[in-house]
């Protein structure tokens, strides 16, 4: 019998994908990469020098020079700088301090706890939303929803009668397509902020980019999530899917332990404690969480500022009660250990930086960026695109790039210090220009076979099913690719229609100064 139109289609796709996979693959470590691209800019930056390319500046009205760096001074300054790029890297400081304050109550037990407690008790009308809601807050401690949430989900749809590849596939779409959404901060949006303000300095030299920029945004993308993921899982992934004749056992869910349920309530009581403090320092116009000097500007007050560190008290004092009460923690050597295991975890992130902070400030010395942002935003204005039109031609080229560098972080690094000045000079905010990116990196993040944890996801499956590979696994993840990208787009769209904040004093346009 001959295949029918979709199957044929499928099975093109997943070899076009099996493509993309083997040419990723053959891509350097983005560590490596970042390197040659410093190589590359100096090569460059000798190139447009002597071919006298020019610019002038949008704010000053001066001509702007492209910098030969592959010179005697380029090489002065690569020597007296490479010190200070690294060090004053915005995104750097802030995530190693987030982290450390996550690290406690990642380590404690507490964020495994409260995932497994949501999934567990919701009734079985809602175990498919709880487990998207689980995976949109497991965000909060960076990747541990990839290690916990997906294989409970996958035993929870078992222990019920459902098919757990469809549990697999719905908390996998949940914590990967939904990684831009969360109720609350993550990892993730102190590290992506931080690349958006250095690329935004191109510009304008007194840009900040906050943590906090996308919040709005975000948050309401949680609900959105777990909206359509459910919507997806109910109508398609789990009548595709079929009933489970696989032999797996099933396993016996276990509830939170007398000792769990006592440190969860200690938790909530310090939790609220701080929320308590929050208020009392934020509400009152003389409160002490406020700015003296303006006291009525709570955006630019010193708990808005101060995110990061809020983050940090937040994560290790309840991590620290919850480990404490549930006996976790012994003494303060467990606290102290459990800090510098995460430390020990972000060396590769570290290697990262490092590499990262020079190409961006090599790239920024050079004014490569800055020309290619006045040339490219006229090039783009004499295309007459509107602001949906051209985020919607940024996301897609996003996706593709997606396909081929898995690492958010890296990406974006790559990406900002020319498209963020572009987008500026056309009057876009760098905020719209980062929640764009967002969108684009999460939707295909569970398609990618480049994605860190897809041989995690691929091994969870042949518990399963053993005959499962990565075709399996694309062709279960790519509904959720399409629908998060339609309705998260459709979203964008009418952010950008009714001018809506995308967070705290994140506004959608940016007026360049005349």
């Amino acid at each position: 019998m001959k295949k029918s139109i979709s199957s044929k289609f499928g099975d093109k796709l997943i070899n076009a994908l099996y493509a993309i996979e083997k040419a990723g693959n053959a891509l350097p470590h983005p560590a490596i990469l970042f390197l040659i691209l410093c190589g590359v800019t100096l090569v460059i930056s000798w190139i447009v020098y002597s071919a006298g390319l020019t610019a002038i500046h949008p704010i000053k009205k001066e001509t702007i020079e492209t910098v030969n760096l592959f010179s005697v001074s380029g090489l002065h300054i690569i020597l007296t700088e490479m010190v200070k790029n690294f060090a004053s890297f915005a995104p750097l400081g802030t995530v190693l301090i987030a982290l450390l304050g996550f690290s406690v109550a990642e380590k404690s037990g507490l964020i495994g706890t409260l995932l497994k407690t949501l999934v567990l008790k919701a009734p079985r009308g809602l175990i498919i939303p709880a487990i998207f809601l689980a995976g949109v807050l497991s965000h909060t401690a960076s990747d541990l929803g990839y290690v916990i949430l997906i294989p409970l989900a996958a035993m929870v749809f078992h222990s019920v009668g459902w098919n757990p590849l469809a549990g697999l596939a719905c908390s996998f779409a949940g914590v990967s397509g939904g990684y831009a959404a969360n109720l609350l901060l993550s990892t993730a949006d102190p590290l992506l902020s931080g690349i958006s303000q250095e690329a935004a300095k191109i510009i304008d030299v007194n840009y900040v980019v906050s943590p906090l920029v996308n919040w709005y945004f975000m948050a309401s993308s949680s609900f959105l999530i777990v909206l359509v993921g459910t919507l997806v899982t109910n109508k398609i992934t789990i009548p595709y899917l079929g009933t489970y004749k696989g032999d797996a056992e099933k396993a016996k869910l276990e509830e939170p332990t007398a000792i769990e349920k006592k440190a969860l309530f200690w938790t909530g009581i310090v939790f609220l404690l701080l929320v308590g403090i929050m208020f009392l320092g934020l509400y009152p116009e003389s409160g002490f969480l406020r700015d003296p000097k303006n006291p009525a500007d709570v955006l630019h007050s010193p708990a808005i500022k101060g995110t990061v560190a809020i983050i940090f008290f937040f994560g290790s004092l309840t991590g620290l009660t919850y480990g404490f009460v549930s006996k976790t923690f012994k003494d303060s050597n467990d606290v102290v250990k459990a800090m510098q295991d995460t430390m020990a975890t972000l060396a590769p992130y570290i290697v990262l930086v490092f590499f990262a902070s020079q190409f961006i400030s090599l790239f920024n010395a050079s004014n490569i960026g800055l020309v290619l942002a006045v040339h490219g935003s006229e090039f783009l204005r004499e295309l007459g695109l509107g602001p949906f039109t051209l985020m919607m031609t940024f996301i897609l080229f996003t996706c593709l790039l997606d396909l081929v560098i898995g690492s958010a972080s890296a990406k974006w690094a790559l990406m900002a210090p020319i498209f963020v000045p572009m987008f500026m000079l056309l009057g876009i905010s760098p905020e719209l220009s980062q929640a764009s990116y967002r969108i684009a990196d999460s939707v295909v993040n569970i398609i990618s076979p480049l994605m860190s944890y897809f041989p995690l996801i691929l091994a969870f499956a042949n518990k399963y099913n053993p005959k499962a590979k990565a075709g399996t696994i694309l062709a279960m993840m790519l509904p959720y690719t399409l629908a998060f990208l339609i309705f998260w787009s459709l979203m964008l769209f009418i952010w950008i229609t009714f001018e809506l904040p995308l967070g705290p004093g994140a506004k959608l346009w940016f007026t360049v100064p005349q």
